[in-house]
C-alpha cells in the first residue's frame, strides 16, 4: 500500500511578504453519477481513512433498516447523525432528548468525552466546575444513530466492536457505495471502526448520494434523505463559525459537505449529480478548507466572493495587531 503523499500535488499555498511560505499537497477526485472520474488531481487510488467525512455512509443502515422511521427521527436528527458538532447546547440537548426518547441516557454511548469545541459550552462547564460528558463528543449524534439502529436490531451493548451487527451493516454499506473492498480499518477518535478506501471510492460514494432521489429504491431514498437533512440543517452538522455550516449556508441548502479529521473533505452536489472527495496529505485543515471551497467554486455552486468562501479561499491572514501578513490561496493548476 502506497504512502498517502505518493503522487500528491500542490493544492493550497500560504504566502507571506510575496514569498511562498508553505504548500499543502493532496489528492482530489470529482465523480459523476456513474462513478466515473470527471476530473482528478494527484492520485485517485491513494488509500485514505475518510474519518468523519463518511458519517452519512455510517448512517445509511439507520435508515435502510427502518430503525429511523420506527423511532420517528426527524430531518434535524438525521443531520445530527451525520455531524461532527461542536458540543453547543443545541447539539448536546438534542442528543440528550434523542437518547431519552429511546429510553436511554449518556452512559449508553460509547464515544468517550472531550471538551466541547463551542466556547460558551466550554466556559459554562468551567464556571460550574464540571467535566464534559459523552454528549459533548463531536460524534455523539452519530452514536445516537448507532444506538437507534442497535435497539432495532436487538443486539449487544458494545455497538462499536468490529464484529457487532451495527458495524457489519456499516461496513457493507461502505463497501457497496464506494465500490471497493476496504483494505483495512482503523479505530476513530470516537472508538468506532473507520474503514479505509481510495479517494476515488469516496468520491464515487458521494456521487451516488448526489444522484439519489426520493423515488428510487430504499438505498436511494436513504441517501436522498440524509443529503437533504444535512443541507437543510447545517447548524446541526458542525456549528457556528465552522466550515461545513458556513459553506452549506452559503450554497443555500443545495449542497451537502462534510469534513473529516486529518484534512479530508467531501461534497454531494445533487444539481450536478457529482461527488467530490479530497485529502490533504499533511493533515492540515487550512489546506482542505481552501481546496474544497475552490472545487465548489469551480463547479459553480459556491460564490467565490461570498464571505464564507473568502474566509477560506484567497483569505487574508492577519497578525495579533490586525496587520495583513499574507494570504492562503489555491496552487496554480488546481481547480482551475
Amino acid at each position: 500500500m502506497s504512502r498517502v503523499d505518493d503522487g500528491a500535488v500542490p493544492m493550497a499555498e500560504a504566502w507571506r511578504g510575496g514569498i511562498l511560505e508553505s504548500t499543502h499537497l493532496g489528492h482530489a477526485v470529482i465523480c459523476d453519477e456513474t462513478g466515473q472520474i470527471v476530473e482528478s488531481w494527484g492520485n485517485p487510488d491513494a488509500v485514505i481513512f475518510p474519518r468523519s467525512s463518511c458519517k452519512m455512509l455510517q448512517a445509511l443502515p439507520l435508515l435502510e433498516s427502518g430503525a429511523a422511521d420506527a423511532a420517528g427521527l426527524t430531518p434535524r436528527q438525521l443531520a445530527l447523525a451525520c455531524a461532527s458538532h461542536e458540543g453547543a447546547a443545541i447539539h448536546t440537548e438534542a442528543v440528550a432528548q434523542w437518547l431519552s426518547a429511546l429510553g436511554m441516557a449518556e452512559p449508553d454511548l460509547r464515544c468517550g468525552a472531550h471538551d466541547p469545541l463551542d466556547r460558551a459550552a466550554r466556559e459554562s462547564l468551567t464556571l460550574a466546575h464540571e467535566q464534559p460528558c459523552q454528549l459533548h463528543n463531536n460524534c455523539s449524534g452519530k452514536h445516537a444513530g448507532f444506538l437507534t439502529l442497535n435497539r432495532h436490531l436487538r443486539a449487544g451493548t458494545e455497538y462499536v466492536e468490529l464484529d457487532h451487527p451495527v458495524q457489519k451493516a456499516v461496513k457493507a454499506a461502505f463497501e457497496e457505495t464506494t465500490g471497493e473492498a476496504s483494505p483495512g480499518f482503523g479505530i476513530d477518535g470516537c472508538s468506532a471502526p473507520n474503514f479505509a478506501t481510495s479517494v476515488h471510492g469516496l468520491a464515487r460514494s458521494m456521487a451516488a448520494f448526489a444522484a439519489a432521489d426520493d423515488g428510487g429504491d430504499s438505498r436511494q431514498k436513504a441517501m436522498h434523505r440524509l443529503t437533504r437533512a444535512m443541507a437543510t440543517h447545517p447548524e446541526m452538522v458542525a456549528g457556528e463559525g465552522r466550515a461545513c455550516t458556513e459553506l452549506m449556508r452559503a450554497m443555500g441548502g443545495k449542497v451537502a459537505i462534510k469534513t473529516g479529521a486529518e484534512a479530508v473533505f467531501v461534497a454531494i452536489v445533487p444539481e450536478r449529480k457529482m461527488g467530490i472527495a479530497l485529502k490533504i496529505a499533511d493533515g492540515g485543515t487550512r489546506g482542505s478548507e481552501a481546496a474544497i471551497a475552490g472545487l465548489l467554486v469551480k463547479l459553480g455552486v459556491l460564490d467565490a466572493n461570498h464571505p464564507a468562501t473568502l474566509k477560506r479561499l484567497n483569505s487574508v491572514q492577519k497578525n495579533w495587531r490586525g496587520f495583513e501578513t499574507g494570504t492562503v490561496r489555491l496552487s496554480s493548476g488546481f481547480a482551475s
